[in-house]
């Protein structure tokens, strides 16, 4: 079979679907992957992919941009040919959903997140819902990551109530990379933010209680790891490490060492499609602190594998951090331990690897 696959960035795939892609490749199947170039995508290049440039701006809204990104969609599905498309994030479920629609092609769409302009309610908004319905109208399978996105997507009439939809629980997490390590002890707490520095991230509660428990606490340590998506943010992450309120670490290749060595993973975002660093901090047996709202709040159980505070409260999120600080080592270490029995029984990526080739072949053979 070809299957096209349609990104928006290296790490996206690389980080996430990098096991599923390999799978599809091992199985015989020739695989192509539309997405911007850059040095490391020679790793799918290795493993027998072969790779389109397609440039796009993913955050952008320039309609000019977006309609040439709709033509090359275009053109590569024409030339292609392929037997299935899988699309992933925003612009590519968008754009690549209406240019297979026109091309009559076979489509998975992944629903990774909302995204900004959901959860901040753009103006953009009531675009995207029109694109979007048309792009998701006769798509063999919509993909969700939680209950409460394919509930949201419903209600806006992107997707009917027969559609052909299916959850999985997130991208999953290798176990075999993301091992469990027994909870730090001694008496130095280091909490630890992963992810994208964006406000729907939830970076500004996280420095807002940070700023506040490091003058009551003098045992405790914040890190913040991650590539900053909104620039802003440069000059705070800034001062607040050369004020020692923090240690901004970037972007880093050993997650799991450095999850290995933190205390708690703290995720406090406006809503995630799964939270993977959840799940990656759950695999490493770390206790986690996030935010009780969609895509988050699955990976917590509150009180038992860690906390859930406020969505867009850093005071819930310092009162919930200050629990934390206030556990016995005991109590630290047995909730990492249920966190990684929960990530061994639901987040495994193997589960969600197996769900998507199953599909792959029913749609394949006509039988979806």
């Amino acid at each position: 079979m070809r299957i096209l696959i349609l990104a928006n960035h290296f790490i996206t795939i690389y980080a996430f679907r990098k096991e599923l892609i390999k799978k599809l490749v091992d199985a015989g199947n020739e695989v192509y992957i539309a997405l911007p170039k850059t040095k490391e995508i020679e790793y799918f290049s290795n493993i027998g992919c072969e790779i389109i440039d397609t440039p796009l701006d993913r955050r952008g809204t320039n309609p000019i941009s977006d309609i040439m990104l709709l033509l090359q969609y275009i053109r590569k599905i024409k030339v292609i040919k392929p037997n299935i498309i899988l699309t992933y994030t925003i612009k590519p479920n968008t754009y690549g959903g209406i240019a297979a629609r026109i091309c009559r092609a076979k489509v998975i769409h992944t629903v990774t997140g909302l995204g900004s302009v959901y959860i901040q309610n753009m103006w953009q908004k009531h675009i995207a819902v029109l694109l979007n319905k048309i792009a998701f109208k006769y798509a063999n399978k919509v993909v969700f990551l939680n209950e409460d996105n394919k509930e949201f997507y419903k209600k806006l009439g992107i997707i009917s109530e027969m559609q052909n939809t299916m959850i999985v629980p997130g991208s999953g997490v290798n176990l075999k990379k993301f091992k469990h390590v027994e909870q730090p002890s001694g008496d130095k707490i280091i909490f630890t933010f992963v992810g994208r520095v964006l406000q729907d991230k939830g970076i500004e509660e996280y420095l807002t209680a940070a700023k506040e428990l490091v003058k009551n606490y003098n045992n405790v340590e914040f890190e913040v790891v991650g590539f900053v998506d909104e620039e802003r943010y440069i000059k705070l992450l800034n001062e607040f490490d050369r004020k020692g309120i923090i240690k901004y670490l970037s972007k880093r290749n050993d997650v799991p060492q450095i999850m290995a060595k933190s205390s708690c993973i703290v995720l406090p975002s406006y809503g995630e499609g799964r939270g993977t660093v959840l799940q990656e901090g759950a695999a490493v047996g770390r206790p986690l602190i996030t935010c009780d709202t969609y895509g988050c709040k699955e990976n917590v159980v509150d009180g038992y594998n860690g906390f859930l505070c406020k969505t867009s409260d850093a005071e819930s999120l310092k009162i919930k951090m200050e629990e934390f600080l206030n556990l016995s080592q005991e109590q630290k270490a047995l909730m990492g331990k249920r966190s990684r029995e929960k990530a061994e029984k639901e987040f495994d990526r193997e589960f969600v690897v197996k769900a998507y080739i199953q599909e792959i072949d029913k749609i394949c053979q006509g039988e979806v």
